[in-house]
């Protein structure tokens, strides 16, 4: 990736949205737009969906849950638009809070008006939802390879701008190297952004496939899935490493340290339902003569 020096426009987007962007006042903006900053209660239907919207799908449960907040409550932090030729208004950030409040049937929502460029408020947008982190793995993941693809961003311009560490952005990024059918399970929640990075490890597409459709009809979890991942790049060690014990009956516990006890030895136990062998180790003759003479006069 390029690094190329940002515009001092841009160096402001990890301020928070007040401070992203300098007030333009144009001459012909309407007397709305030079409020310098206040909220303004604006008709819903005169604003429109913002083109630049990285978000692809919004959980309909949480959406419903705002809605019922927003009825009761009102809208407690404004979105954020732009004023359109038309005399209509673009939005720029708070697309759940607009769809909300649709939901909730209000015909108004505050809102603050600011004058920016379409390259502006397509940053704005982008870097405002990774910040809030609400997109899924794979809509930060496009996130991040737009603002590398649009704006010639690094990957540590882009960890400045959105408050993530470098490794976590590289990380995101890679994901783009997943088949698109992976890329659909991540999307749709059936695998986390633990199992997606685990499935990085293999280097053709159709293994990764093949591990994803087997993970998901397991519902392995991520550890698992680490393992399962493991065995099938190294097979070998996967054969080499001992099988775990089965855990021991709890009576078969209790008369195993009943004879130990009496014996005065350690005493093992191997029980496979109600079959099995006793193993008596001694780690001298003695013990072993002791251990004859106990067994002869039983």
């Amino acid at each position: 990736m390029s690094s190329t020096a940002i515009d001092p426009k841009r160096r402001a987007l990890g301020k928070g949205l007040d401070s992203l962007l300098p007030r333009v006042q144009a001459a012909t903006a309407p007397a709305t737009e030079t409020e310098g900053g206040k909220p303004r209660e604006i008709p819903i239907d005169q604003i429109d969906r913002n083109p630049f919207q990285t978000r692809t799908h919004v959980n309909e449960e949480q959406l419903t849950e705002l809605a019922a907040s927003i009825a009761a409550n009102g809208v407690v932090q404004p979105v954020l638009v732009r004023p359109q030729a038309n005399g209509r208004f673009q939005l720029i950030a708070g697309e759940r809070r607009w769809l909300a409040s649709q939901k909730a049937g209000k015909e108004t929502i505050p809102a603050i008006l600011r004058q920016v460029s379409d390259e502006q408020a397509m940053e704005i947008t982008i870097v405002e939802n990774l910040q809030r982190a609400d997109l899924n793995p794979m809509e930060q993941a496009r996130a991040f390879e737009r603002l590398s693809r649009e704006f010639h961003m690094t990957q540590e311009q882009m960890a400045v701008r959105t408050g993530k560490d470098r490794a976590t952005v590289a990380n995101f990024l890679r994901l783009l190297r997943l088949p698109s059918t992976v890329q659909t399970r991540v999307e749709s929640g059936e695998l986390s952004f633990g199992h997606a990075r685990t499935l990085l490890a293999f280097e053709h597409a159709e293994e990764i496939e093949k591990a994803a459709q087997r993970i998901a009809a397991l519902s392995l979890s991520v550890r698992q899935t680490e393992s399962y991942v493991q065995g099938l790049l190294h097979p070998e060690k996967a054969k080499k490493e001992p099988k775990p014990k089965p855990p021991l009956d709890p009576n078969v516990r209790e008369v195993q340290e009943r004879l130990q006890h009496s014996l005065g030895l350690k005493v093992h136990i191997e029980d496979h339902h109600g079959r099995g062998k006793v193993i008596i180790e001694y780690a001298k003759l003695e013990d072993f003569d002791t251990l004859l003479e106990q067994l002869a006069a039983s």
